[in-house]
């Protein structure tokens, strides 16, 4: 295992870091907890092994992913690691951020939470809420040691991380970043650069990149599975400190233990192809769609963007799996709302408004077939 310096917090800390998001589960639906018998040897191996970050938040599993953390670290395991949880208080509520701190602590077992993020932040409400007020509950719980240093978890753009990264309020930072989405790469260099630590959430592209792929796996010679690939494309970049992995069972484990060790970092050139080959990749995307909207609303509310990325996963990556999961998601939650390509009565009002005249029609044809599950 490869080890780092966590920016100026001096906290020395596994470049491989478990994201406690998708421990093993058992029940159904709302009741699901986390299964204990298989979850609590995971994390004691992965300690084994020497992974020493780990990172969970309030709602993680169902709510229980902090308890079986701190099940899983008695017995002495608990000073031997670094802990990163999150408060998802958005709001000016000063008992409920305290009480959510106070929760926490207490589904993890433990007197102090070694990185505490604001969850969830963008520029917006860094600049309204986050700053200006919880700033103050949050060197005021560190100031009791109840957290020893200050992070927050970030969603939003290149720009929005700069305005965060210069206040000079974070010691570390919880960013997404991988193969895929790499918009916030000169952001990320600019925080290392002022000596702020750099935590990777999703380095596998939240699952997309944790399937098959010919296109993919014949992009570095000797490496022959996607998953790999993206770990060792996070940590190759020399600003970021620790890359979270969801694992979900042993082999997960002990597989992205082998990807995070020396003999098989990522050499210069191996990044140098990568940067080539993604470059034409993407350039190929474009030739499709750019995922610019102009071409909604759509009368019947087909969601062509996320068809069409859904489709660049599969023709252009060659992530089919991934992309036929995407496809036939959409509609089936409040938060994923709209239509798939079955629902296009081909009005033509997407291809009078697209700016790259893509017969949107046909490729929506295409996608249906190429896509959706039978």
């Amino acid at each position: 295992m490869n080890y780092t310096t966590l920016g100026k917090t001096g906290l020395r800390v596994s470049r491989l870091g478990f994201g406690a998001m998708r421990l093993p589960m058992e029940g159904e639906g709302e009741q699901a907890r986390v299964n204990r018998e298989l979850s609590t040897p995971l994390l004691r191996r992965a300690v084994e092994l020497g992974v020493t970050y780990f990172d969970t938040a309030v709602f993680y599993c169902n709510a229980d992913s902090q308890r079986a953390l701190g099940d899983a670290l008695k017995g002495g395991l608990r000073e031997k690691v670094v802990v990163s949880t999150k408060n998802d208080c958005h709001d000016t509520d000063e008992k409920k951020w305290w009480t959510k701190l106070e929760d926490s602590l207490e589904r993890l077992q433990t007197s102090w939470i070694d990185v505490y993020n604001h969850h969830g932040v963008n520029a917006k409400g860094f600049r309204e809420t986050t700053f200006p007020t919880q700033a103050k509950w949050m060197e005021k719980a560190r100031d009791q040691n109840l957290i020893r240093h200050i992070c927050l978890s970030f969603h939003d753009n290149a720009d929005g991380l700069r305005e965060i990264i210069r206040s000079g309020y974070p010691e570390v930072i919880t960013i997404q970043y991988n193969l895929l989405d790499r918009q916030l790469e000169d952001a990320i260099a600019e925080a290392h650069e002022r000596g702020i630590g750099v935590v990777v959430m999703g380095p596998v592209a939240g699952g997309r990149l944790g399937a098959a792929s010919e296109t993919l796996e014949s992009l570095v010679p000797g490496i022959r599975r996607v998953p790999e690939l993206a770990m060792r494309f996070v940590l190759a970049n020399p600003n970021v400190n620790v890359a979270l992995s969801g694992m979900q069972n042993l082999a997960q484990l002990e597989e992205n233990v082998a990807a995070c060790g020396d003999a098989t970092a990522l050499s210069d050139a191996d990044r140098a192809l990568i940067d080539e080959q993604f470059a034409r990749l993407k350039k190929m995307a474009a030739l499709y769609c750019t995922g610019c909207n102009y071409c909604m609303p759509c009368p019947k509310d087909v969601q062509v963007p996320k068809i069409f990325e859904a489709f660049n996963r599969g023709r252009v990556y060659g992530l089919w799996e991934s992309a036929k999961n995407a496809y036939n998601d959409i509609g089936s939650h409040d938060w994923n709302k709209g239509a798939r390509a079955d629902a296009c009565v081909e009005c033509g009002a997407c291809e009078k408004k697209c700016p790259q005249k893509i017969p949107v029609m046909a490729q929506l044809r295409e996608a249906r077939k190429a896509l959706e599950k039978t």
